[in-house]
């Protein structure tokens, strides 16, 4: 299934092809990775509804063409790689 991943904060686009099975929390490191983003620090949002990262893309209900949003965590991301001064 192919479905359109919208970083809010550029309004760039990234096409990804998904399969079911995929996690959301694949589909936000990836689009993350892609843009050079710390994945930890977002989620993805469809309409109001923010997705939770364990859920499937089956069990988030996405159907094929949506487009779902990469915006900053509003409760605050983990940070996965922190750099040491």
């Amino acid at each position: 299934m192919k479905i359109v991943v919208k970083d809010v904060e550029t309004g760039n686009k990234l096409k990804m092809d998904v399969n079911k099975e995929n996690t959301i929390e694949e589909i936000i490191e990836e689009a993350a990775n892609y843009w050079k983003k710390n994945p930890g620090a977002y989620v993805l949002r469809i309409g109001k509804k923010i997705l939770q990262a364990e859920l499937t893309v089956e069990e988030a209900l996405l159907q094929e063409e949506d487009v779902i949003e990469l915006i900053p965590d509003p409760v605050g991301g983990k940070c996965l790689s922190q750099k040491k001064y």
